[in-house]
């Protein structure tokens, strides 16, 4: 032999089938790794392009690629083989086509189009896998743009390669063949599920694994060649049992899920799935396949009751109670939650608020059971809200046991030796009045944010002048949107005044909105709903701006006044305020304590430790602090020691009885002189006449505001009046 093609010699010739037949894959009958190594090595060896090993199905209808080694393709070989006539009848003809110019070649002719043309193939070799005269594949060398004839040591190596191919093939199906019975025997034996053997004709189990003793403690010897009606399937379930029985007969699939009592009286799950066929003989039979289901089904139900329920408190949740509210067109729905909880739940921590929530739940669970019939659902549907699905209460029964429930709720808690006040607010909706227009729960949102507002007792039930009224806040909310973007605000100050001296010492910033439908609109037509819907830092940010820069603007004119700025429980706690305070005060350099900031008593008590830490860092940039609305909250002289105050604010509630009420005259002489013992500088708000002054200025108020000075104006005037005042105190 001179050579053995292009650049393959007798020495590279040897070592690559000696490669090929003693790899690994060939010994194991590993046709794909075989495969996938003879491409491998025919591109190394030979000067082609690509190489590719085809694998025929067994009715010689479709082709697949098994491997394929070298130059990437834009489309793959046909896989129906019937469109390529021409082509196989050269295969099984001559066993190898080879083409030099693969485009050309009638034998190819049904490739061209589809194949040829597509990957720009010059020329190819196609040899027959073959095993006892029958085509198993194909193993095709191509060359990309270039047509040329192909070397007979070329075409001898690739039938040499094809052979040891199907070699590997029929190795492979030998394997399969000789272990086939025996690894079926072997892996119904081990199989952990039940496997049966059923001659339909004489209703006998001709065989049944090992499975079916371990599942149901039943040994085979007990079943294997009697009769069907020996299972306990039949035992214990005839009528389903013989129902399968008819639809095996009749040649349906039968497949079922049915709990059994095994033989330690225990209830174990059984998921069957059985199919009739025919022996060789004509005889029918079944095979049933079966499985212990009882985990899955333990776990099904358990995923089923946490799919529907509130793994912390054990209620139901909200899907499941939107999901039945949505099937009710009538009844009645109670929400409530826990006013203060997200507070508590920030002061003490999700795990002492998770507590708080399982005892809510613990008691409206029991509380349901006493009280209400047995198709009420309780449920949590949101972080400390909870509700009540109830049907078939008269008005009467539902708002005894509202009230009854209030009282039930609002018990102490007790945490060890700490207790902790409950203060719930619940919401009633009579879904029968509401389905037809708006979802009941949004009625109950809007309800429940009425009872917190409540004096006495807070439990509200939905009417349709609540809807109204949400409906309107619900368009103001989107006109203060339009609002903060559109420049509507301005601020208007009113005048304060020092009892001692007379004079006009300092002003209360108060926000107007010039709504463009609605006139001018005053702080208590918005802002609730600007609390509600979180735009309130929005506009505390722009006040407490347009404050200081107005306080910088008189200052810088020579008007030595003061500025009172409210800020709001949101805007106080949200965690920025002081840098937007030192932000201010380096833009506008302003008097040392000039700024006041205003919040009311009750706020300042939600967070005493974080207060007072904020309270002293506002006070170290030389920003006042004055407690707002003073007397109606909850502090204490100790925690007022606490705090860097400036200026205490007596609420107008008891101003304005000074001139009838000896109770309200005491409460104002007693913060007077709480104030003169702290030190602190005390303000009276609502001044309206003469005699409330005169009351305040004999017992040594420092300061006052009111209608009896000024309401709130508007900065021009407000100069004017300040100019007015300076002048009148010159003239006197």
């Amino acid at each position: 032999m001179i050579g053995l093609g292009i650049g393959v010699n007798r020495v590279k010739y040897k070592r690559l089938l000696e490669s090929l037949t003693n790899s690994e894959a060939k010994q194991k009958g590993n046709f794909v790794a075989t495969a996938e190594l003879a491409s491998r090595l025919l591109c190394e060896h030979l000067d082609i392009d690509r190489v590719t090993v085809l694998s025929w199905s067994k009715d010689q209808n479709i082709q697949f690629e098994v491997a394929r080694f070298g130059q990437q393709q834009a489309v793959n070989r046909p896989q129906h083989l019937a469109e390529m006539s021409t082509y196989i009848s050269e295969l099984r003809t001559h066993l190898h086509i080879d083409a030099a110019d693969a485009v050309v070649d009638h034998r190819f002719v049904e490739l061209r189009d589809q194949y040829l043309l597509p990957n720009n193939i010059g020329s190819a070799l196609d040899v027959a896998i073959r095993i006892n005269g029958h085509i198993e594949g194909v193993l095709s060398l191509e060359r990309i743009d270039v047509a040329m004839p192909w070397q007979d040591s070329d075409i001898h190596l690739a039938s040499h390669v094809a052979d040891q191919l199907a070699l590997t093939l029929a190795t492979n199906d030998a394997y399969q063949k000789d272990e086939m019975l025996s690894l079926f025997q072997s892996a119904i034996e081990t199989s952990r599920q039940i496997t049966l053997l059923v001659n339909l004709h004489q209703e006998t189990i001709e065989y049944a694994n090992a499975a079916h003793e371990q599942i149901t403690g039943i040994a085979r010897d007990k079943i294997e060649g009697r009769s069907l009606r020996e299972l306990a399937f039949f035992k214990q379930h005839p009528q389903q049992a013989n129902e399968v029985l008819a639809q095996l007969c009749r040649g349906e699939v039968a497949r079922s899920i049915f709990p059994l009592s095994n033989h330690r009286g225990e209830q174990i799950w059984i998921k069957f799935f059985a199919s009739q066929f025919m022996s060789t003989r004509g005889n029918h039979y079944a095979l049933v396949s079966a499985e212990d289901y009882t985990d899955i089904k333990h776990s099904q139900q358990e995923l089923e009751h946490l799919a529907w329920h509130c793994n912390l408190t054990g209620l139901h949740n909200r899907t499941y109670f939107k999901r039945h509210l949505d099937r009710m067109n009538d009844g009645a729905v109670v929400m409530f939650n826990l006013v203060g909880f997200k507070r508590y739940n920030d002061t003490y921590g999700h795990e002492r608020g998770d507590e708080l929530l399982v005892e809510i739940g613990r008691r409206l669970r029991h509380f349901t059971e006493a009280h209400f019939h047995s198709d009420c659902i309780a449920a949590r549907v949101g972080s400390d809200e909870f509700a009540l699905l109830l049907n078939n209460e008269s008005v009467a029964e539902l708002d005894a046991n509202i009230k009854k429930l209030y009282q039930q709720l609002s018990h102490p808690v007790s945490f060890g030796r700490e207790s902790v006040d409950v203060r719930p607010a619940i919401a009633i909706v009579d879904i029968s009045s509401v389905a037809s227009t708006v979802s009941p729960l949004t009625c109950a949102d809007i309800a429940l944010q009425n009872a917190k507002k409540k004096q006495g007792m807070p439990i509200q039930t939905f009417t349709s002048a609540l809807f109204d009224a949400f409906k309107d806040d619900a368009e103001l909310e989107r006109d203060l949107n339009h609002a903060i973007r559109g420049r509507q605000f301005e601020l208007y100050y009113q005048p304060l005044k020092d009892l001692q001296t007379q004079r006009y010492i300092g002003a209360e910033a108060l926000i107007r909105w010039h709504h463009p439908k609605r006139g001018v609109l005053y702080p208590g037509s918005f802002i609730d709903i600007a609390e509600q819907k979180g735009l309130i830092n929005t506009i505390g940010a722009w006040v407490l701006e347009a404050a200081c820069k107005q306080l910088y603007l008189w200052q810088h004119h020579d008007i030595n006044l003061s500025m009172h700025v409210n800020v709001s429980a949101r805007q106080f706690f949200g965690g920025n305020l002081y840098e937007q305070v030192w932000d201010l005060l380096t833009r506008y350099p302003i008097k040392h304590r000039s700024l006041i900031l205003e919040i009311t008593e009750t706020e300042l008590m939600e967070d005493i430790r974080y207060a007072t830490n904020l309270c002293q860092e506002l006070a170290d940039l030389g920003v006042g602090l004055a407690i707002d609305d003073f007397g109606t909250g909850y502090s204490s002289m100790r925690y007022l020691k606490q705090f860097p105050i400036s200026k205490l604010k007596i609420d107008r509630s008891f101003i304005s009885d000074l001139n009838s009420s000896h109770q309200s005259r005491e409460i104002v002489s007693a913060i007077i002189a709480m104030a003169k013992a702290l030190n602190i500088s005390l303000t009276a708000e609502g001044v309206e006449n003469v005699e409330q002054e005169v009351f305040l200025t004999q017992n040594f108020c420092h300061q006052a505001q009111g209608f009896l000075y000024s309401p709130a104006l508007r900065e021009a005037d407000f100069s004017n009046f300040i100019e007015m005042a300076k002048a009148a105190a010159i003239l006197h």
